[in-house]
C-alpha cells in the first residue's frame, strides 16, 4: 500500500473562503474513487492547528504504479488544474507500508 500526502497553502483570496475551498476540494477528490484504478481512499481536509498550510491531502494506492497512473489521469489532471488556481505552496510526502 503507498499513501499520498499533499500540504498545501491557498492564495490570500482562496483563503477568504477557505470552508467553501475545503468542502469543493473534497467533493472533486472523493469523484475521483471508483474512476483512477488503484486509488482506495481519498480526503481533503483543513489544517485547524495553524502553521504554514491551510490544506491537506491524504489519499491511499495499492501500489506505486497505481499511484503513478493517479498523476497523469485525466480525472485528477482536472482536478489539479483547480487545486494550482487556489494555491501558492505546497509539499508532498509519499510512502510505502
Amino acid at each position: 500500500m503507498v499513501k499520498h500526502i499533499v500540504l498545501w497553502t491557498l492564495t490570500k483570496d482562496a483563503r477568504k473562503n477557505i470552508n467553501a475551498v475545503a468542502e469543493d476540494l473534497q467533493k472533486r477528490f472523493k469523484a475521483l474513487l471508483g474512476v483512477v484504478d488503484g486509488l482506495t481512499a481519498i480526503e481533503v481536509g483543513r489544517n485547524y492547528n495553524g502553521g504554514t498550510f491551510d490544506l491537506v491531502l491524504y489519499c491511499e494506492f495499492t501500489t506505486r504504479e497505481a499511484q503513478d497512473n493517479y498523476q497523469d489521469h485525466p480525472a485528477h489532471v482536472a482536478v489539479k488544474q483547480v487545486v494550482h488556481s487556489l494555491v501558492c505552496g505546497r509539499d508532498c510526502v509519499d510512502y510505502e507500508i
